[in-house]
């Protein structure tokens, strides 16, 4: 390793480490199918994946009357846990985590999903013993809003010019900057590159492969 410039590498969760992009897109179409809304095409239900879920039940469909909001939610719940077997975490995701611990970096989850999803999935995946710290978007500000990385440097006692946050949406880049932290963009989630690069992310991964090399030599 070169001289760190890092302390914190804080992590997104759905589509940066977990491969499950497709399968909440499906789930968000799915509850509003069930309900008799109109359903949103896969670009649109993709965008909103990294807000907190009635957040992004909002912003996917946000003509129709707010009663349907809370319906909405928790169809895509029963959805959600009804295919939680199709996912898995991206190839190297494992291995990559273990390096970063093992070399002395600080690990966090900064997510969308709420907190009970979260220890669900860390304890599906083996990872919890991995990270220092996690923050769900059901206890505090959804993204953009900078709280979660706000809390996290406070947490674990780190400085938000030495954090780095690590991403698949604009959301996460954009939490990143209001926060004051650098961003890294992974081209393999829910957002198109093209969305990311506009907001001119330190580094953008074209897999967790491509993720791991350049925190090895980067961060």
């Amino acid at each position: 390793m070169n001289q760190k410039q890092f302390d914190l590498i804080v992590f997104d969760w759905d589509g940066t480490l977990m491969n499950s992009t497709g399968v909440i897109a499906r789930c968000i179409q799915a509850a509003a199918r069930e309900l008799g809304l109109p359903v949103p095409d896969e670009h649109a239900a993709t965008q909103v994946i990294g807000l907190s879920l009635l957040d992004a039940m909002r912003a996917v469909l946000p003509d129709v009357d707010a009663q349907f909001y809370g319906p909405m939610a928790e169809s895509y719940r029963r959805h959600y846990l009804s295919r939680k077997h199709e996912l898995v975490l991206f190839d190297g995701v494992r291995e990559m985590l273990a390096d970063l611990s093992q070399a002395g970096y600080f690990l966090a989850v900064a997510t969308g999903m709420g907190r009970v999803g979260l220890n669900r999935s860390l304890d599906a995946t083996g990872l919890l013993s991995l990270f220092d710290a996690t923050r769900c978007a059901d206890e505090t500000f959804s993204k953009p809003h900078p709280a979660m990385l706000m809390e996290l440097t406070r947490e674990l006692g780190q400085d938000m010019q030495r954090t780095v946050m690590i991403g698949d949406t604009t959301h996460d880049l954009n939490m990143a900057r209001n926060a004051g932290a650098a961003a890294v963009a992974v081209h393999y989630g829910a957002h198109a590159p093209s969305e990311l690069q506009a907001l001119d992310p330190l580094y953008s991964a074209s897999s967790v492969a491509a993720l791991h090399d350049w925190l090895k030599a980067h961060a």
